[in-house]
């Protein structure tokens, strides 16, 4: 039944769990943690039982996004820049503001900083959270509300849900796009006492098929993390309860790629950033009280790529990209069991990312059967771990899979390998935020961890040392400079300088400041993973700069260090005047 006929659009809440694998919920078979609330979507409404992401979390959220395989959206990577989508992209979030749903995102976004690649700028009315990749500390994080830096007490998913609620009950008299993308259980592996507790000294009973592989602080982790996002989801589904919202609400909860470590998967390799089948199959879960039949169980293949289609026909809302998509609406298998035998077979495309290589990866499959990137051939429903290449048994199957990765290969790759040379826009918004993950270091300056996400630049202790951002401004006009920095007693005094395009501004840090480095104290594994740790950085303003129209490498430099070193640099930001 269309709910125009039942006289009220239906109201939207998407969860995306970052990192987290099929295997990680208790309602596909793992006894070593209970998530009662994710499985009850189960229980109440549909299961997809193969259903497909890509191996990293950008691409995964650009796919969401789009209706489209990301490599044709301009996402690469997940850091310096690669996260984005092209500016030409339409997202979900965009129909359906479109179509007069109240838009907003509470958590990660990562797939664009600035403006207008932001997500107050591609759709939501309303974000709150972080528009990186990585966060460094979980407990009383600095996170973002509409492009503003602010600091809240709590446990960041615990503080995402908190803000996707009150955006519920904010618009419970109209209809809502509510997302909510945690950032857990990825790492730092961070969770509240309550949870750990539960698994500091719990036997693991369920294990990896090579349980020499498991670190068991991580997976121990991963697990309490999984159960608290267990318990924001039976937070927001009482909610929506108590608000009798519920029986007109289109509920989803799935993950972004596979598990960040090794642990129980359901017996299929690999894990997160491999293409291998438990890199790319995740949770898929979907409620809508009295049109989707309860305990329904889906074994067709499906992906990210289907879920703009799907949501914007059960909603009746206009898809405003005029892009082809890649996804194909659901509806037919979401409302009728009778469609299923008549559902037609397709392809579906898993891609890694290309690296330093700068060759795409594709693995092809079908209803049966997976072709993998070396030729061989899986069935992956009695061989999810990939050990029996059949291809000798199948030669049809090969060649039509291997037909269709060359034809999608010479689509995309075109567009897709080779360098980025997009630059980050400076004046849509009145406040644009370079971050240091964008920005280069030169000179002997450093980021302060190998992944750029999340670090700052540090061991700035020279006139050579300097750090630069490719921008390109819209529109010539003055600007605020502010630098967030970091500087030990004894070091301050030394003359910073920030130009571009000829134009120069200067002044001195006059003020030490040297907060303490934390994060590491909320650590559960011995080993950190590839986040940087954090400090509280201090606004300076540096003045007043014109800056001009048009494209050029934005530069900090030093000209005079009286001291051992300059300063710690987390952000520069520009401020509209």
């Amino acid at each position: 039944m269309a709910w125009s006929a039942r006289g009220a659009a239906p109201n939207i809440v998407i969860i995306l769990a970052d990192d987290q694998g099929w295997g990680d919920l208790s309602v596909n078979g793992n006894k070593n943690l209970s998530t009662p609330n994710i499985d009850s979507l189960a229980r109440d409404g549909a299961i997809l039982e193969r259903f497909f992401v890509c191996p990293v979390c950008s691409p995964t959220r650009a796919e969401f996004m789009t209706g489209r395989y990301y490599a044709r959206s301009g996402v690469r990577g997940t850091s310096i820049g690669e996260e984005r989508m092209n500016l030409d992209e339409k997202t979900i979030a965009e129909s359906f503001k479109a179509a007069g749903y109240a838009t907003g995102i509470f958590g990660k976004w990562h797939n664009g900083s600035q403006h207008p690649y932001h997500p107050n700028a591609r759709g939501f009315d309303e974000f709150y959270g972080i528009t990186s990749g990585h966060w460094g500390h979980y407990f009383d994080p600095i996170l973002e509300h509409n492009n503003e830096l602010i600091r809240d007490k709590g446990y960041i998913a615990d503080l995402f849900t908190d803000k996707a609620i009150g955006f519920i009950e904010s618009n419970k008299e109209k209809p809502f796009f509510c997302y909510l993308p945690f950032n857990t259980p990825h790492s730092p592996m961070q969770v509240p006492d309550e949870y750990w507790n539960r698994f500091a000294e719990k036997p693991i009973t369920m294990h990896h098929q090579n349980p020499e592989q498991e670190e068991m602080p991580h997976l121990r982790a991963a697990l309490a993390m999984c159960e608290n996002i267990d318990w924001n989801v039976g937070r927001l589904l009482a909610r929506l309860d108590k608000l009798k919202l519920a029986e007109n609400t289109i509920v989803i909860y799935f993950s972004d790629n596979g598990p960040n470590g090794w642990r129980w998967n359901g017996g299929m390799k690999g894990r997160k950033g491999a293409i291998d089948e438990g890199g790319v199959r995740v949770p898929f879960l979907i409620r809508w009280p009295g049109q989707i039949a309860p305990g329904r169980k889906i074994p067709k293949i499906a992906g990210a790529i289907d879920l703009l289609p799907t949501l914007a026909d059960l909603a009746e809302v206009k898809i405003l990209s005029t892009k082809p998509l890649d996804g194909t609406s659901l509806k037919p298998l979401l409302l009728s069991e009778e469609t299923e035998d008549s559902w037609p077979d397709r392809v579906l495309f898993s891609m890694g990312t290309p690296g330093k290589k700068g060759k795409l990866q594709i693995s092809a499959r079908n209803q049966r059967f997976r072709l993998d990137t070396a030729g061989k051939l899986y069935e992956l429903a009695t061989d999810p771990g990939q050990e029996i290449d059949v291809a000798a048994k199948h030669p049809r199957v090969v060649t039509e899979l291997t037909s269709a990765t060359e034809a999608f290969s010479t689509e995309v790759e075109p567009i897709f390998v080779g360098p980025d040379d997009r630059p980050y826009p400076v004046g849509y918004a009145a406040t644009t935020q370079l971050s240091a993950r964008d920005g280069k270091p030169q000179g002997g300056v450093v980021r302060s961890a190998k992944a750029p996400n999340c670090s700052y630049f540090t061991n700035w202790t020279t006139r050579e040392g300097a750090m630069t951002w490719d921008i390109e401004v819209a529109e010539a006009g003055d600007f605020e400079a502010i630098i967030h920095y970091t500087c030990a007693a004894g070091d301050q005094g030394s003359t910073i300088e920030l130009s571009f395009q000829g134009e120069k501004l200067a002044t001195k840090i006059g003020e030490p400041h040297d907060p303490t480095l934390y994060g590491m104290e909320a650590d559960r594994t011995p080993n950190r993973g590839p986040e940087s740790y954090v400090k509280d950085f201090k606004p300076l303003s540096i003045g007043k700069i014109r800056l001009a129209k048009g494209r050029g490498p934005l530069t900090l430099r030093a000209t005079e260090i009286p001291g051992k070193s300059v300063a710690d640099v987390r952000w520069v930001m520009l401020k509209r005047k």
